[in-house]
């Protein structure tokens, strides 16, 4: 399969550059996976789109500050996008200028009062191009929350602001980790999840932190060639069990975004179980794969040639999918995290 079947024309008037002014007021864009057939509806409708007896599954992974600018001893501004600690509690980091960051040098980290917060060094560098960066102590989430920006992605022109600090986050947000927000979940309310469980639906929630991988594009010919970056996710114990049973009793198993469905299928195994536990993952779900345990998902509209538009084309089929998009550009439906929401059933 090419990568380039996967293209199509996106005007950069429908890449949304803010959420709309409330949250749940989006447009909801329904396709029918069997027939292809779609409609064109408000999130507010969401709650009646479910089955009873439904099972809706919530990535809760909380979006960290972890865009952090800091001085070199010469006084010049460096960015640091930290993706993940290690062990000996270095940080494995995405750095701007990042050839000129070499092994020894210092970086000074001020928080937002201009008060020095943390100093670190260069400790190492990895294959990807990523940095490794040592600090005296342990970094805790009070040095991002006092130091760092949220950090959107690099499709929306504009530098973070006070409302992103909670529109960026989904309202059920508690496990912080992720340095992209799981977006899909970005359209609910309060409001909106006690209606869906006034009829009949429970709410599961697991943990994937997005990492800088749903930003990249795929740079491969063919799409089989192209590989995933790893995200940690975990299952606890009490919702594998409640969506085994729910699977053994023919209920549907309603994903919310793209990262429950990869954490969904990871997590379960090749005889349709799934097991709890905390592990890496890097799935790559692409036409032709099979789905183990989800049937429906809750997604935003993708970039063109991404790994996420193949993987909504894999559970509607491509070429539903890419009709569907069409008419959500010649709608003017808003594209990507801060965009419209599709619902693929």
């Amino acid at each position: 399969m090419l990568t380039k079947d996967y293209y199509f024309d996106l005007p950069a008037s429908l890449i949304a550059q803010e959420p709309v002014e409330r949250r749940g007021d989006e447009r909801l864009l329904t396709l029918n996976k069997q027939t292809g057939e779609f409609s064109d509806r408000m999130m507010r409708d969401f709650p009646s789109l479910l089955e009873p007896g439904s099972i809706l599954v919530v990535n809760n992974s909380r979006v960290r500050k972890a865009r952090v600018y800091a001085q070199t001893e010469h006084g010049g501004s460096v960015e640091f996008l930290f993706l993940e600690e290690r062990e000996d509690h270095s940080w494995i980091c995405m750095v701007n200028k990042a050839k000129k960051q070499k092994e020894g040098r210092s970086y000074f980290f001020y928080d937002k009062d201009g008060r020095l917060a943390e100093k670190g060094v260069l400790t190492g560098h990895n294959e990807d191009g990523t940095k490794i960066i040592s600090f005296e102590h342990p970094l805790d989430e009070e040095f991002f929350s006092a130091c760092g920006h949220v950090p959107l992605p690099p499709y929306i022109k504009r530098e973070d602001n006070f409302s992103d600090e909670s529109r960026y986050q989904t309202v059920y947000a508690s496990q912080a980790g992720s340095v992209a927000s799981p977006t899909a979940g970005l359209h609910f309310t309060e409001a909106l999840l006690d209606q869906i469980r006034e009829r009949g639906i429970e709410i599961a929630e697991v943990t994937l932190h997005v990492g800088t991988g749903t930003f990249l594009p795929v740079r491969t010919e063919n799409i089989e060639d192209h590989h995933m970056h790893y995200e940690r996710y975990t299952v606890s114990e009490d919702v594998a069990e409640k969506l085994n049973r729910a699977k053994q009793e023919g209920r549907k198993i309603v994903a919310v975004g793209t990262t429950s469905v990869r954490t969904l299928e990871s997590a379960t195994d090749d005889s349709g179980l799934v097991r709890a536990g905390t592990a890496r993952t890097n799935i790559f779900i692409y036409p032709g794969y099979r789905f183990r345990t989800v049937n429906s998902l809750l997604t935003n509209f993708h970039t063109p040639e991404s790994t996420l538009l193949m993987l909504v084309s894999a559970l509607a089929g491509k070429e539903n999918i890419m009709k569907a998009y069409a008419h959500a550009v010649s709608e003017g439906y808003r594209f990507f995290s801060y965009g419209d929401a599709m619902f693929i059933d």
